[in-house]
């Protein structure tokens, strides 16, 4: 018999990315299109056999800081190896375009600082071959991936590109420089960004400690941006920052002036800080009533706690800023493993430490009452008991000495968890009710970025598992979880051409072993230009992963095949739809 299709599913649980109840159907693909979907008697060039797994658009995720690894490498993991198929960079207001020959450098430490990328990777992988933010798409566009990316316009290379060292000191620009930022934004959506994005946050500095350059920018400054995205037709805004300030009031009513003067759509990001557990539902609060005002607005959440990971592989250890600890530093991971299973050095550190502990910056490192083991199989939602501190009760030892003999375990490449945001209450409600809400989307993954430090590119996996599956109590439909990772992440964003499975969209697919689905523990590799470190966290249960109609994944192992490329811009549904 002739193929009639190219691919076809057989026979798999459809959460189609609507919403809609699980169905069973084939899926039907010729191109990178769906032919057709329910019943189809036409065979397929290849098939697979969904029967008893469960079938979904590819994901998309809408905050990855992929702007240095997308011109080096065509891989986009870890995220692909997660079931995404569409990745959003240009996050928080940082990235590599626009930028003159002299402020190379400026936005490395940037990137550095801000979102912990090696800066020597940075300095080897980027090659600079452009200035304009059109160039470096142009650039972009040459190369092939395994998923799509969509790039969105930051802030801080903006500022820098038309204010230079001003904007760097952040001093406010002038109406001519204002002017300029108009019309660079407007350029950069024409030639095909996404969007643009902004951080307003003093949580987000350089390497060197230097604030972000949009930190303070002004409204007329952000009206400006705003106004050049509304001349360009196209583009939304994404936007960090502090709320936690007598100010919050002001600085959201200046967000609704810009939604409302340009009319494009804002995302802020959303979570719960452990110093004001309950600020986040002041914001959250806010952002509902701009869009039950019409306003189109929303809050990007995440599905678990966000956290870094303290390991010896790791940028930092709770023991890192101890003078005993510093000595062995800059050794090789063997030499400084030989050296902590050493009994007189274990003392010596411990000895500092219960002292460090109690005062002093080494404080922070040492929060064990918010510090876990995250183990093979890795647990995001423990109880309080579980922490290093509940553990070290139960077994009679000082804190210090339970982290320390953890670390050591798996020869020194153990991690420990320390959760900063969404779990203030050792459980994750909090991210349950921040994700039930109609004006949030999922975001927050960054899984280009914090590579020596946090691993949550796996966030899409974890939703579907943890949410969908596992979690005791407060779990959500699977269909609608579905939804949350696919056509909304993809509207938010204007992609409508995906994230539906239905035919005429795009023929991005994953097909998932749900009983198995799990994320894996995350490993440090050191895979980077110049032998830079990043952690990568594996998944399991992924059957297949389909992008643009070819399978770029199987059981987890990439096949070689490089469907993706840059996204230019929002994308308009097929005309069935």
């Amino acid at each position: 018999m002739t193929p009639e299709y190219d691919l076809v599913i057989r026979g798999g649980t459809l959460a189609d990315g609507t919403g809609a109840a699980l169905r069973e159907a084939d899926i039907a693909i010729t191109g990178d299109r769906i032919a057709a979907v329910g019943a189809v008697s036409g065979c397929g060039r290849e098939e697979i056999d969904a029967k008893g797994q469960l079938v979904t658009p590819g994901f998309v995720d809408i905050h990855t800081h992929y702007d240095g690894q997308a011109t080096w490498d065509q891989q986009i993991a870890p995220s692909s190896w997660h079931g995404v198929t569409t990745a959003v960079m240009g996050n928080c207001g940082v990235g590599f375009a626009p930028v003159r020959p002299q402020d190379h450098n400026r936005l490395i430490e940037l990137m550095e600082g801000v979102e912990d990328i090696p800066g020597a990777a940075l300095h080897e992988g980027l090659s600079w071959d452009w200035q304009s933010f059109p160039e470096y798409l142009d650039r972009l566009a040459e190369r092939q991936f395994d998923i799509d990316i969509c790039a969105q316009l930051p802030h801080g290379a903006l500022r820098v590109f038309v204010m230079g060292e001003r904007g760097a000191n952040l001093e406010p620009a002038t109406p001519a420089e204002i002017g300029e930022m108009r019309a660079l934004t407007e350029e950069a959506m024409r030639a095909g960004a996404i969007g643009f994005s902004t951080s307003r946050t003093i949580n987000h500095r350089t390497v060197t400690g230097d604030p972000t350059p949009s930190l303070r920018a002004t409204e007329a400054e952000l009206m400006g941006i705003a106004m050049g995205i509304k001349d360009a037709g196209s583009g939304v805004i994404e936007m960090i920052s502090d709320f936690d300030t007598p100010d919050q009031a002001s600085e959201f009513a200046m967000i609704r002036r810009l939604i409302e003067a340009s009319g494009r759509p804002l995302s802020l990001s959303l979570a719960q800080t452990h110093g004001g557990p309950e600020g986040w539902r002041s914001l959250l609060g806010l952002i509902e009533g701009a869009a039950e005002d019409g306003l189109p607005i929303c809050g990007q959440v995440a599905p678990r706690p966000i956290g870094v990971l303290y390991g010896l592989q790791a940028s930092l250890n709770p023991f890192a800023s101890l003078i005993a600890y510093r000595e062995i530093a800059d050794q090789p991971h063997a030499s400084r493993l030989a050296a902590l299973r050493d009994p007189s050095f274990r003392e010596r550190v411990l000895t500092e430490a219960a002292t460090a502990r109690a005062s002093g910056p080494a404080r922070r490192l040492m929060a064990f009452d918010r510090m876990f083991a995250l183990g093979s199989a890795p647990d995001y939602e423990p109880s309080q008991g579980q922490s290093i501190t509940g553990i070290a009760a139960r077994e009679g030892r000082p804190p210090e000495a339970v982290a320390y003999d953890y670390l050591l375990e798996d020869d020194g490449k153990s991690f420990l968890f320390a959760p900063f945001a969404n779990y203030a209450h050792f459980n994750l409600d909090a991210c349950g009710e921040m994700m039930a809400s109609k004006h949030t989307v999922m975001g927050l993954g960054d899984g280009g970025a914090h590579v020596g430090l946090i691993s949550d590119a796996s966030f899409p996996t974890y939703l579907l598992s943890h949410w969908g599956r596992d979690r005791a109590h407060g779990r959500f439909d699977l269909a609608w979880l579905v939804k949350r990772q696919t056509a909304d992440t993809a509207r938010a964003v204007g992609l409508m051409d995906r994230g539906i499975i239905a035919a005429g969209m795009k023929a991005d697919v994953n097909v998932i072993d749900f009983d198995r689905l799990a994320v894996a523990a995350p490993e440090m590799a050191f895979d980077l230009p110049a032998g830079g470190k990043r952690l990568l966290q594996r998944a399991h249960g992924y059957t297949a992963t389909i992008a643009s109609g070819a399978v770029i994944y199987r059981d987890g192992e990439a096949t070689g095949a490089l469907p993706g490329r840059l996204v230019r811009g929002p994308q308009s549904a097929p005309a069935q739809h």
